[in-house]
């Protein structure tokens, strides 16, 4: 079955972000590159303030990969970070829901506190300082 991973866009500060999330879910990055790294020739020249933004970066978390990249100045005019998507993670565990939410919410703003809900999950919305938005949820009957 396929499975589904969550890729973030960032204004520069990519890097900065996935050294946050890798400091909350812990691990290590498979894979980390910067735009300067590109073999030359490769689809457009980079300038030099573009070099030390990130390419690529991933994060395995659990069954999933949490993948980044900044945007380049040419490609993403109309770049607008955060509001079109919520990172949604199941913990294994209400205490892991609790750490992990209190981390990420650390500097951001919370949407809806952890609380059981009507369906069941004990469930929270926080978008985090980097502006990236984040949905956590628990459920005991489901494990």
């Amino acid at each position: 079955m396929a499975t589904t991973n969550t890729y973030l866009t960032f204004n520069g500060d990519c890097e900065a972000a996935f050294d946050f999330y890798k400091s909350v879910f812990g691990g290590d990055f498979a894979y980390m590159g910067r735009f300067g790294e590109m073999p030359e020739g490769e689809a457009h020249q980079v300038s030099d303030l573009e070099k030390n933004k990130i390419m690529h970066v991933s994060l395995p978390i659990g069954k999933s990969i949490l993948m980044g990249s900044d945007c380049g100045t040419d490609w993403a005019p109309n770049f607008i970070q955060g509001n079109n998507f919520s990172v949604s993670i199941t913990a294994d565990s209400q205490d892991e829901a609790d750490k992990i939410f209190s981390a990420l919410s650390e500097g951001g703003r919370i949407t809806m506190p952890l609380n059981k809900t009507f369906w069941g999950d004990y469930f929270g919305m926080l978008t985090d300082k980097f502006g990236v938005n984040w949905m956590m949820s628990y459920n005991e009957q489901r494990q």
